[in-house]
């Protein structure tokens, strides 16, 4: 098998894992705030914390990526400049 295919449906099963937890723990969280009279706070709560971590992915993963694109351009640059 293709390692690029096999990766790329382990990631799909592990967002499809991932989404499944998510769901049944808000139904979850709606049921248990659901007692003490307002449903919606813990799943209010819980969205925002999600957002503010793919943030921070998001963030990190840019970071990343303009470091990789510093570093291959100082190789091209010093390629180059031995060409010339």
């Amino acid at each position: 098998m293709d390692p690029a295919l096999t990766f790329t449906v382990s990631s799909y099963l592990l967002i499809v894992f991932l989404s499944t937890i998510l769901v049944v723990y808000t139904l979850v969280s709606m049921w248990k705030e659901n007692r003490f009279g307002w449903p919606l706070r813990g799943v209010i709560w819980f969205y925002l914390a999600i957002l503010g971590s793919c943030a921070l992915m998001a963030l990190a993963g840019y970071a990343q990526k303009a470091r990789s694109i510093e570093k291959v351009t100082h190789r091209v640059e010093a390629v180059a400049f031995e060409l010339e």
